[in-house]
C-alpha cells in the first residue's frame, strides 16, 4: 500500500513528534509561540515534513465523521490531563470515549494506492479494514477472505479460476462433477489444487502458500518453475523463483476463526498484522520491534489484543488520539 510504504521509511520518533504537534496545534488554546516552534521543527529535517503530511492524511480521513466539537473536546481532555498531572492512560479514557463513534467510519480506508483501491471496488469479493468474509462458491467450494483483500471468481466449462488481487484467501475445495481444474492466480504465479485446503497470501514481492490438506502444484509466472507442495508445508515464491519448503503456519489459517497466532513472532510483525484489523495508525518503536511474542490474540478486538501485549511485555500502549496508537518501551 502506497501510504504504508511511505510510512515505513519514516522513523517512529518523527511520526510520534508529528502526531504530538498535530494534537497541540488543533487545541483551540494553542499559542502563536507553539506554532512558531512547530514551524521550526518542520524546517529542521525533510523527514519532519513527510511525517507531518502522513499524520494529516490519517486525520483527514477521520475528521469528516467526527461529531461537531468532538476534536476540540478531545484536545482539551488531553491537555487538561497533562496540566493536572494525570497519567496518559487516565487522560485518554475520556478521549477514547469521544472517538468511539468515529472509528466506525474508518472501515474502508487504509490509504491504498489507486490500483489497489480500484481492485477492491471492482472485484467479485472484497473486504475492508478489520473485515473477514466467508462464501460458498457454485461448485461447493468454500472460501474465507481476510481483511483488506480482493478476489475474482471465474468459472467456465474448462476451469474454476480464482484471481487474488490483494490480501489473503483460505480455500476448501470441493469435488467437481465436470472435473475442471481448480486454479488460483496471483501476480507471481499459478497454483493448481489437488483436492485441497490451503491459503494464499499475496505480499508485495511474493506469494505465500500454506497447504493444510491434499497438495497444490505451483508454477511461477515468468521462470516457469514447478513444484508440488504437500499438506503441512509452506512455500513462498515470486515471479521467477521458488523459495525453500517450510512447515505450514497455523497462523495463516487461524485468522478465519478470528485469531492472531504468534509463535515466537517479532512484535513489529505482529503489530503490522494487527494493523489490518484496526482503523487509523498503529505503530511500533523499532527499539521494541524485535521482542518475541507467543500466544493467541483476538483479531476483531484490537484493544484487547493491545492490553494483552502490554501485560505480557515490557511495553506501554500510547494513544495520542483515537486514530493514533503506538507501542513503546515501558519506562
Amino acid at each position: 500500500m502506497a501510504n504504508e510504504a511511505r510510512r515505513g521509511t519514516l522513523s517512529h520518533a518523527s511520526l510520534q513528534q508529528a502526531a504530538q504537534w498535530f494534537v497541540q496545534l488543533h487545541d483551540p488554546q494553542a499559542t502563536e509561540h507553539e506554532r512558531q516552534r512547530w514551524q521550526q521543527w518542520i524546517e529542521q529535517n525533510p523527514e519532519h515534513q513527510q511525517a507531518w503530511c502522513y499524520v494529516e492524511r490519517v486525520s483527514q480521513r477521520f475528521a469528516p465523521l467526527q461529531v461537531a466539537g468532538e476534536q476540540q473536546a478531545a484536545s482539551q481532555a488531553l491537555r487538561h490531563g497533562a496540566r493536572a498531572g494525570l497519567s496518559r492512560r487516565q487522560s485518554m479514557r475520556g478521549l477514547l470515549l469521544l472517538g468511539g463513534a468515529s472509528l466506525l467510519g474508518w472501515g474502508t480506508w487504509r490509504g491504498t494506492a489507486l490500483p489497489d483501491a480500484l481492485s477492491r471496488w471492482s472485484s467479485d469479493y472484497t473486504t475492508g479494514t478489520g473485515e473477514t468474509r466467508e462464501a460458498l462458491l457454485s461448485d461447493g467450494s468454500r472460501i474465507w477472505l481476510n481483511a483488506l483483500s480482493a478476489l475474482d471468481v471465474r468459472y467456465d466449462p474448462q476451469q474454476r479460476l480464482l484471481r487474488l488481487h490483494l490480501g489473503e484467501v483460505l480455500i476448501d475445495t470441493a469435488r467437481d462433477a465436470l472435473q475442471r481444474p481448480f486454479l488460483v492466480h496471483s501476480e507471481h504465479g499459478q497454483m493448481r489444487a489437488l483436492g485441497t485446503r490451503f491459503s494464499v497470501r499475496r505480499e508485495p514481492q511474493r506469494t505465500l502458500l500454506n497447504v493444510y490438506a491434499g497438495a497444490v502444484e505451483v508454477r511461477t509466472a515468468d521462470g516457469g518453475q514447478v513444484q508440488v507442495v504437500e499438506a503441512g508445508r509452506q512455500l513462498a515464491f515470486d515471479r521467477c523463483s521458488l523459495g525453500p519448503s517450510q512447515h505450514a503456519s497455523a497462523a495463516r489459517e487461524a485468522w478465519s476463526r478470528g485469531l492472531l497466532l504468534a509463535d515466537n513472532l517479532a512484535l513489529g510483525q505482529l503489530v503490522q498484522e494487527l494493523g489490518h484489523y484496526r482503523s487509523g495508525h498503529l505503530g511500533c518503536d523499532q527499539a521494541i520491534a524485535h521482542l518475541a511474542v507467543m500466544g493467541s490474540f483476538p483479531l476483531h478486538d484490537s484493544d484487547q489484543a493491545l492490553r494483552l501485549l502490554e501485560a505480557a511485555l515490557p511495553i506501554r500502549v500510547r494513544r495520542l488520539a483515537p486514530w493514533w496508537v503506538s507501542l513503546e518501551a515501558r519506562a
